[in-house]
């Protein structure tokens, strides 16, 4: 059995072909592992003294350890989960309200494709506890019965939300058995935080922020240039396919079934599970990445797209105002009109 994670590889591919380069307004950098991806982070200020990068890396840590992490005791998903079929429902504070309204409804306009309930099955299939190696022994491939009985508690039905009205905070309640699991949207809500966090510093004057397969760009590079962000070829991803050309704020997700997986039996099982069969998505697609203003458009609308396949995948891009680029297992690109204007091709494709 084989163990494969490659949000290291991917983020020191992201961050950067040339985006650091030093001049003008001082640079900060600062390297760490948050959210189970390797996070970079590397800021302009014209207040040097001060260490930015500090401060934005522990707010990643602060979303996933008190907001988001399923895993993390105390953290309000734990919570969440943790009253799953007691009928209590569960007070969130208005950010966490927000990512779930818009995993709901993001689940909705995919046709079920996207699923923030889907904790069973990732619990299940604990893929990405394999892929870091967190687990000894032989993974072993889940049963049929197993999985079916995991999908019975997965999906929108499992779960009542009331949104924030007449100063009543959002509220949540969960059928028993049933978990929310936010891995698909929490690096697009991290890159969401750390953006506001920019925008409130003044001393900031360019950024590029890597959360594994998420991508921040803001403000400005002291040489006037764009920032470069390489999309990694899914069939050797330590090359690039080529690079997005960004200026100002964007915010860049891809989800591909080489970031982590494992191999059974000659057989790779990648983490992006389809909730309408239970097992990784088999859509045709290798790697989606999209393109937007909005780090949780970014993350949730890469896997929904990549769990959809090309053809609905593009319709639901476009839908959200998105750019998206689909590579297929043949190695077939294809982008929407406005990721042609961003891309371009590596000098071997």
């Amino acid at each position: 059995m084989k163990r494969f994670l490659r949000a290291g590889l991917m983020a020191a591919m992201l961050l950067l072909l040339g985006g650091c380069a030093l001049a003008g307004p001082a640079l900060q950098k600062k390297t760490g592992t948050a959210m189970g991806t390797v996070v970079q982070l590397c800021v302009y200020t014209t207040s040097p003294k001060e260490d930015v990068t500090e401060s934005l890396f522990g707010q990643v840590r602060s979303l996933e350890e008190d907001l988001l992490s399923r895993r993390i005791e105390g953290s309000q998903v734990w919570a969440v989960n943790a009253l799953a079929g007691s009928g209590t429902r569960a007070e969130l504070t208005g950010r966490l309200g927000e990512i779930v309204s818009f995993g709901l409804q993001l689940g909705q306009d995919s046709g079920g494709a996207f699923d923030i309930a889907l904790g069973p099955l990732v619990e299940l299939w604990d893929i990405d506890s394999w892929a870091q190696g967190d687990n000894t022994g032989v993974f072993a491939l889940p049963s049929r019965e197993d999985v079916a009985e995991a999908l019975a508690h997965c999906g929108s039905g499992q779960v009542e939300f009331q949104a924030a009205s007449g100063g009543n905070p959002p509220r949540i309640l969960l059928e028993r058995g049933a978990a929310l699991d936010l891995g698909a949207v929490g690096k697009g809500a991290a890159l969401d935080e750390l953006l506001a966090a920019l925008e409130a510093d003044i001393s900031v004057t360019g950024a590029v922020l890597s959360l594994g397969g998420s991508v921040l760009t803001y403000g400005e590079k002291p040489d006037g240039t764009p920032w470069r962000v390489g999309v990694a070829d899914p069939r050797n991803p330590s090359e690039s396919l080529g690079t997005l050309a960004l200026e100002g704020q964007w915010c860049v997700s891809t989800s591909g079934d080489y970031e982590r997986y494992v191999e059974a039996d000659g057989v790779r099982y990648h983490h992006i599970l389809d909730p309408a069969t239970g097992y990784p998505a088999d859509s045709g697609l290798s790697s989606v990445t999209v393109v937007c203003r909005d780090g949780l458009a970014s993350d949730g609308l890469s896997t929904a797209c990549f769990v959809l396949g090309r053809e609905k995948g593009w319709k639901l891009a476009e839908a959200y105002g998105a750019e998206a680029l689909f590579v297929e297992k043949d190695g077939t690109i294809a982008m929407t009109p406005g990721m042609e204007a961003l891309f371009e091709r590596a000098s071997s494709q």
